[in-house]
């Protein structure tokens, strides 16, 4: 599964990340997204609302697209998130912190980690931990040239942009070292959720796709 996922990430770039939508959306979101060219979505945990919501958006999408589509879970701070989340055939773990613990358990379940990170120390602990690839997460205070400077002795580890990443800046993190870009944004736009409009996400995705495969 993590060759599978890290394979995907390295053909297509790019990770959706859907937060805080009804199962039935990111069902029409994650078409959307495939449509475009995008084989990798993450359906965050909120901390404050119902988890039954993420598992159950993860299980409809595994469900539906399992042969086209990578889905995996985000935000995931708990050991009973990432417990549900391997119930349901989740692919892969991404956290906003290092949790060596949380880390060491997604991967002995045979899932992809992707745990957030903001400092050398930070990329290196994940890193050692097990981690598949790591997320510098806000990379949107930090910019390309930071991926860049922190690659230069770590090149060793896969970085992932994360946190203002949008179709006109993306390749400029892959052309500093990043492996993928974690993206939302634009891909939840509401005000084309709430009309219908699912060609214009397909459109999004596909422009995000095209922007980090020149």
């Amino acid at each position: 599964m993590k060759e599978e996922i890290l394979k995907a990430l390295g053909e297509t770039k790019v990770v959706a990340i859907i937060r805080g939508m009804a199962p039935d959306v990111c069902l029409k979101l994650a078409e959307s997204y495939l449509s475009g060219g995008i084989r990798l979505v993450e359906v965050t945990f909120d901390q404050t609302g119902d988890p039954r919501k993420t598992v159950d958006a993860i299980a409809a999408i595994r469900r539906e697209f399992a042969k086209d589509m990578h889905v995996g879970a985000g935000t995931v701070l708990t050991d009973a998130q990432l417990q549900s989340v391997i119930d349901i055939g989740g692919e892969f773990m991404v956290t906003p912190s290092v949790n060596p613990r949380l880390i060491g358990t997604a991967s002995a379940a045979g899932l992809a980690t992707m745990p957030g990170a903001f400092t050398p120390s930070e990329i290196v602990i994940a890193h050692e931990a097990g981690a598949d690839v790591v997320k510098i997460f806000p990379v949107r205070s930090l910019g390309p040239q930071y991926v860049k400077d922190v690659l230069a002795p770590l090149k060793h580890i896969r970085l992932m942009a994360v946190g203002g990443v949008n179709p006109d800046n993306a390749a400029d993190y892959l052309k500093a070292g990043c492996v993928g870009v974690g993206a939302s944004g634009s891909l939840v736009n509401k005000e084309w959720i709430a009309a219908g409009e699912w060609a214009n996400i397909a459109a999004e995705a596909r422009r995000f796709i095209s922007n980090c495969n020149l």
